[in-house]
């Protein structure tokens, strides 16, 4: 694989998403490793730290189909997948698609949905198809959930299920910007920059190559050990009520190549898995209720599998 174009991709990419987004650099980091292994990524994050401006900007550089959908309590699945509806002056059903047809799918604040309409997305995530009254339909090669979701101590939201949760590549937690970033946003604003400045520099056609070359990054024995050792030690940690899943693993396996290729290297390291582990982790895992009495989160615990658990030399 020729990493040097992948990272000149990647910082062109940056160039250009740079011109609205201040800061935010992981966030971009895990679209674009999402968009080359073709994951699933959800954020999470309070109102107003430009979760959807990312996505919007994010789909724009890549020149990729762009849909969105606002989640809402009183959205039913026909929102989101499309049905078939009679058409009378044809006098035949007319199947009308949803906005799930398309490339980049912003999901944006997909937890303020019952889960009922939450799940219409399980199918499309793990198939890349939806089914329509029995009809099944085949989504675009470049099919990418981008999922935003309001902290679940905010009014008005309903958790994801878990199986649901298991089919996101990514969880990112946006926080407010640093003093900083702040006030370049703040410049930004009142420079008046729109969408317009962005421009776009890839398509898919060559992300589709690029899914293939990655899955040339050489993945050793010892490396796909230790993956293994790390999604294992989640289901014994005593910290731990519920642990990751095999898919995890394959998850944390593939994003490790992709983040050894935007290094410039045709191999994976133990660093390119612990990059990943947090995010990959993070919404797979369930805290004990005796662990969360004692202050511990997912993320401290999944900082202390890594640091326990010995990684290859």
């Amino acid at each position: 694989m020729d990493t040097e174009k992948l990272r000149q991709l990647e910082a062109a990419l940056d160039a250009e998403i740079s011109k609205l987004i201040v800061g935010q650099k992981e966030a971009q980091c895990l679209l674009l490793i999402g968009l080359l292994i073709g994951g699933h990524v959800l954020f999470e994050g309070p109102p107003g730290t430009a979760k959807t401006l990312l996505c919007r900007t994010f789909a724009k550089a890549t020149n990729l189909q762009f849909s969105r959908i606002q989640f809402t309590p009183d959205l039913m699945p026909g929102d989101v997948l499309g049905s078939n509806l009679f058409n009378f002056k044809e006098s035949k059903f007319e199947l009308i698609l949803g906005p799930v047809f398309t490339e980049i799918l912003l999901a944006d604040e997909i937890n303020r949905t019952p889960p009922k309409t939450q799940s219409a997305l399980l199918e499309a995530m793990n198939e890349r198809s939806v089914t329509i009254d029995g009809t099944t339909h085949t989504l675009s090669e470049g099919f990418m959930v981008v999922a935003t979701q309001n902290p679940l101590e905010q009014q008005g939201t309903y958790p994801l299920p878990e199986a649901q949760l298991d089919r996101f590549l990514f969880m990112h937690i946006l926080d407010y910007p640093e003093r900083d970033d702040e006030i370049a946003i703040l410049a930004n604003a009142q420079s008046g920059l729109s969408m317009k400045e962005v421009k776009p520099i890839t398509n898919l056609r060559t992300i589709v190559k690029l899914r293939k070359d990655i899955k040339s990054i050489l993945l050793t024995e010892e490396i796909a050990s230790y993956i293994v050792d790390l999604v294992g030690a989640t289901r014994r940690h005593p910290a731990l009520a519920f642990g990751a899943s095999p898919r995890a693993a394959v998850m944390l396996a593939d994003a490790s190549r992709a983040m050894a290729a935007l290094e410039g290297r045709d191999f994976v390291i133990p660093d390119d898995v612990k990059d990943l582990v947090a995010p990959t982790l993070r919404h797979r895992v369930i805290v004990s209720p005796d662990a969360e009495i004692d202050g511990m989160t997912a993320a401290s615990v999944l900082d202390e599998i890594v640091s326990q658990t010995e990684a290859p030399r």
